[in-house]
Parts: C-alpha cells; structure tokens; sequence
C-alpha cells in the first residue's frame, strides 16, 4: 500500500468523495450561502478554491493511498473563511492562519494520516516564514451541532492529540492553537515523517574514490558536501 501527501489542487479536489467535497460552511457568510442553489454548490466550492490559490497561494494537502485521495485538510487566512464569524469564540487572532477543514476517510483512520496532514501543514507554513500560528475551532461532539447546526469544525479531542492547544474555552466552540514558532524545535520530526509517508528514501551517500595521481601530476584539495 502506497501512501503519499501531496499538495491540494482543484483536480485533486474534484477526486475527493469526501462530504465536505460541496460543503460551503467556512467559504461563504450565510447568507450568501444560502442563496446558492445546491445544483451550484461544486461550482461555488471549485471557485473559491481557485480564488484562494490565485491570492495566497497553496491552502491544502491531500492524503492519497493507492492513488486514491482519501483525506485532506484546508487551511487560509481568516478573511478566506467568513463562515468563522458564526463561532462564539471568534474572529481568530490576527497572527493566525485558520484550520478550517480536516477529514479522512473513516476506514483509514487511526492509521496516522491526520497526523500526517497536520505535519504537512505546519511544514508548509513554516517555509513560508511570517505565520506565527495556526487556529481552529473545536467540535466537543454532539453539543456541537445542537449548538451551531454543523459539524464542520475538526475534533477538539484531535486537534489537542496533533500540537493544538486551548486559546479560548468555550463549552461547545473552543478556539485552539497551535504555535509554529515551537513547531520550528520539531522540524526535522516532520520532515523524517513525511519522507516516509511519501516514500522518499535518500540514497547512502558513497563517498568518491580519490583519484590517484600520475608522476608529475598535482592535485589540489577537494571538499566534498
């Protein structure tokens, strides 16, 4: 079984079965989202994909098992994801990226690929340089969606399990966060780790014979990396 973690694309969103595939909770106000046709909800979903990826660049990472996508997370500035704003908890402090979607297939869970996903994230952001933080907001379970009328949210239990830590408590829509500036001591952690979900195994570095001089021949010093 081959596993990987690649960028999210609007080709690899198409691939998606997942529920949130049409879902336009954190894209849209609610009241733009409800004026959205569900016939038109791909389309919408498609569109602001695509208007992310154009602005700030790349949002998202897809797991893929077998060539198959069978997770991925979505991750944006705040002004990306006006559904935020009907959280009690919110607006998401200014120095933060927001987490806003994270799912995974639930035959491959446990199997370590959300971790994945996250690692991939703050990988990505931690290149990027000038992001302090990633934010979410909690789901506590089914308080949750009597709540707020969705379970959009990622797992409070989850985010806490992958580096998440409790910013602003709230009975049923705690903000979490996740400091990348600590995320730079684990690095390397996440580079090892995510080497091996995509398969790359760096080859042994052979050293070069040094080459043995002819009569009359000088060599000056080689440095080898």
């Amino acid at each position: 079984m081959s596993r990987k973690i690649v960028p999210l694309t609007l080709d690899r969103l198409a691939d998606l079965a997942a529920p949130c595939r049409t879902c336009l909770f954190w894209e849209l106000d609610p009241v733009r989202r409800n004026r959205v046709p569900p016939a038109e909800s791909t389309e919408a979903k498609e569109t602001w994909l695509s208007e992310v990826l154009r602005e700030w660049g790349s949002c998202g990472r897809v797991a893929v098992v077998d060539d198959r996508p069978v997770g991925f997370i979505v991750y944006v500035p705040a002004a990306f994801a006006p559904g935020a704003e009907a959280f009690p908890t919110a607006p998401v402090s200014p120095d933060a990226v927001l987490l806003t979607t994270v799912w995974l297939d639930p035959q491959y869970a446990g199997g370590g690929l959300g971790r994945m996903l996250v690692q991939a994230m703050a990988s990505d952001l931690l290149r990027r340089g000038g992001i302090k933080a990633v934010e979410a907001f909690g789901d506590v379970g089914a308080m949750s969606a009597i709540a707020h009328g969705s379970r959009c949210a990622a797992p409070a239990e989850f985010l806490a399990h992958v580096g998440f830590k409790t910013h602003r408590a709230h009975a049923t829509a705690p903000r979490l966060r996740m400091e990348l500036t600590s995320a730079v001591t684990w690095r390397d952690e996440v580079e090892a780790a995510l080497e091996k979900v995509l398969g790359a195994v760096r080859p042994h570095h052979q050293p070069h014979p040094r080459p043995v001089p002819r009569a009359g021949a000088h060599f000056g010093r080689t440095d080898h990396p």
